[in-house]
């Protein structure tokens, strides 16, 4: 039987299932034992020093112990604590994204996804390089500068040559003050000659959902296709960082299985890639199962609650504080806003979930990967976001700048970040004002920009990004970052 190794790059000993078992068997022992807990909650909680905020995070067993937990002033506190290390790191920033659905043409069999290959009922639909330019511009007018890329495993109709003509398309379209500044893609496990292609092309995050650490579970419901191959999924972070890819996005989906065992997986995944190339995800996406063509989620027994998920996003936010995370318009607005506070980053904003679809009036619904449950356009979504004291941030500065990986993180750890992020989302958010929003929107937008201009605490980082926001307004000079 393999045995627990973080430091392994086989998938089986640092995502062991015994040593999972064995935390789940611990904090169900000590869900109870309010010394201890006491203890991982105090390990939790930011630390201010001279040089700015600290956390030391939890392993996967100290997390787990916290979500057993069910005393309801306990949880309160892991609450508590989640807002102050959100704010320690991230501020009051949103970064806004949104997925761009190349292909849905697929060979796998996923049980959970309706894009699987016995679908012959949905639509297959495959963007030509000219529907990319489209979708791009249709993109760009509502004023997007960050994409996900999305696409089915099918070698023959989505080969990595295609993903690579798109993304150097995305970059190359220019459209009035219109620019797609970072391309993040989410496309099946491969090799690392494929993710060093992928790091040549500009690339921002690669994301991968684990979909189940669960290693039966995975097999069951992979039945068909290369994503069968457990290991050669699970394994697949550690050769995308091989290739050069130093920012990678871990996520599971939840309700697959039971959740507790899926928490665990995740953090020891963190764990490993921490352990192993010195810098942890920089992103968790948290996604449900939601229904969609030919896939009914109250087939999988293993749902969650709301007030489940909140807690699951709490103890993520506790155990790997310096991470990005993320939800999408699968969720309802209601449970988006609660979630912002207890640890989410970013979020998808005005998202269609259909190959393609953005260049169109009407919202396409023949090719969609999962239904959209918050379908308020972007400007919606900013305005909303403000009204919740959220600064809307379409900053990329980091990717281009090169402050990626351990270099991101290094940033982040000493709270030196702030003095870039918060003047970058002012920035991006007087260019979204100034070329796409609602008049309203824009009232509300300068209103808080002029209030968010005197936190920035150094004085000539403040005068400077006064400055260029004074150009942005005045000007079409744009893309301006620190």
């Amino acid at each position: 039987m393999a045995k627990y190794d973080p430091a392994s790059l086989k998938a089986e000993e640092f995502i062991n299932d015994e040593e999972i078992l064995e935390t789940l068997e611990y904090a169900e022992k000590n869900r109870d034992n309010i010394p201890l807990i006491n203890e991982i909650l105090e390990k939790a909680r930011p630390v201010r020093t001279e040089k700015g905020c600290t956390c030391r995070g939890l392993s996967h067993r100290e997390a787990s112990v916290l979500l057993s937990c069910e005393d309801k002033e306990i949880r309160e506190r892991i609450y508590v604590i989640a807002r102050e290390i959100k704010q320690a790191f991230y501020g009051n920033r949103i970064v806004i994204f949104a997925p761009l659905y190349l292909s849905n043409y697929c060979v796998n069999g996923c049980l959970y996804c309706p894009y699987h290959m016995k679908n012959s009922h949905i639509a297959r639909k495959k963007l030509t390089q000219e529907e990319i330019r489209k979708e791009v511009i249709a993109l760009q007018d509502m004023g997007h500068k960050r994409l996900a890329i999305e696409a089915g495993e099918d070698p023959v109709n989505n080969p990595i040559e295609y993903i690579l003509d798109s993304i150097k398309t995305i970059y190359g379209v220019h459209h009035k003050n219109g620019d797609i500044r970072r391309v993040n893609v989410n496309i099946a496990a491969t090799e690392v000659e494929n993710y060093r292609k992928l790091k040549e092309a500009g690339i921002g995050t690669y994301v991968l959902f684990q979909e189940t650490y669960h290693r039966e579970s995975y097999l069951r419901l992979h039945p068909t296709g290369p994503k069968h191959d457990y290991a050669y999924h699970t394994e697949a972070m550690d050769r995308a960082m091989e290739g050069g890819i130093d920012d990678v996005g871990l996520g599971v989906l939840f309700g697959l299985e039971l959740y507790k065992y899926e928490f665990a997986g995740l953090i020891m995944h963190a764990e490993h890639l921490e352990r192993v190339h010195g810098v942890g995800p920089h992103t968790i996406s948290v996604p449900r199962v939601k229904r969609a063509d030919d896939i009914d989620p109250d087939a999988f027994d293993n749902g969650i609650d709301d007030e489940t998920f909140a807690h699951i996003t709490a103890c993520i936010r506790l155990a790997v504080p310096y991470t990005g995370m993320i939800i999408s318009t699968r969720e309802s607005q209601s449970v988006r806003e609660k979630l912002l506070d207890l640890g989410i980053s970013q979020i998808s904003g005005g998202s269609r979930t259909s190959v393609g679809g953005y260049a169109e009036e009407e919202r396409p619904h023949d090719t969609e990967q999962f239904d959209v449950s918050d379908q308020r356009s972007l400007d919606e979504v900013v305005s909303w976001l403000m009204e919740n004291d959220h600064i809307p941030s379409f900053c990329t500065a980091c990717y281009r700048e090169g402050r990626t990986g351990d270099r991101f993180m290094s940033l982040c750890r000493n709270g030196q970040i702030l003095n870039c992020c918060h003047p970058n989302a002012l920035m991006t958010l007087a260019e979204y004002l100034e070329d796409y929003a609602s008049e309203g929107t824009k009232a509300r937008g300068y209103a808080m920009i002029e209030r968010e201009l005197e936190r920035i605490p150094n004085e000539k980082t403040r005068g400077m990004t006064k400055e260029n926001i004074g150009y942005i307004r005045n000007s079409d000079r744009r893309d301006f970052r620190f």
